[in-house]
């Protein structure tokens, strides 16, 4: 099964019709989002066409390709208008051997691990920034970086997983910038 991942699109419009799009063209069979779906925050610069109702419509259409975890910027009324579920604080994905922890990382990451097992992935958004690496005991950290605002100079971006490969991708052109296969 393929898998697309991305994180972070805080109500943008524009990005998530640009997500939606690249879905397509990977031929993805889910889509993993995590976290902070809807709203911006309160420490983020309003995205390019910041339409959260617009948002909701799209990934509502879509609902039964779609598993979320909570992001620090998403909450329960955000549940009453998406028609699937993203209250969850984390959810497993086993990747042959290992098993991927998959969270939003605004209480587990890196510095916070949750429990895991040697060997185990962490996956998670918050940071805006593309992530992979080694810690723990040979556990790995990965983030896709953010679709709508990207920091640290680094693209629109998500992520595939298909088999046991990890790719980071930009989202403007389809390149692919990093691969590990785990």
């Amino acid at each position: 099964m393929k898998w697309m991942i991305a994180s972070d699109l805080h109500g943008s419009a524009y990005w998530c019709r640009k997500l939606l799009e690249a879905f397509d063209q990977e031929g993805a069979q889910r889509l993993l989002l995590l976290g902070d779906l809807l709203y911006h925050g309160p420490r983020n610069d309003l995205p390019r066409e910041y339409d959260p109702k617009e948002v909701f419509a799209l990934l509502n259409a879509r609902k039964d390709r779609l598993l979320c975890v909570r992001g620090n910027c998403d909450s329960e009324v955000d549940q009453m208008v998406l028609e699937f579920p993203i209250l969850a604080e984390h959810c497993l994905l086993p990747v042959g051997e290992r098993l991927v922890y998959a969270t939003h990382g605004h209480v587990f990451n890196r510095e916070t691990p949750p429990p895991l097992c040697p060997g185990d992935i962490l996956l998670h958004g918050h940071i805006h920034v593309p992530t992979w690496e080694e810690f723990g005991q040979g556990n790995l950290c990965l983030n896709p970086g953010s679709v709508s605002l990207p920091k640290n100079g680094t693209p629109h971006g998500y992520m595939t997983l298909e088999g046991n490969t990890f790719q980071w991708k930009d989202l403007e052109t389809g390149e692919v910038y990093h691969t590990l296969t785990v």
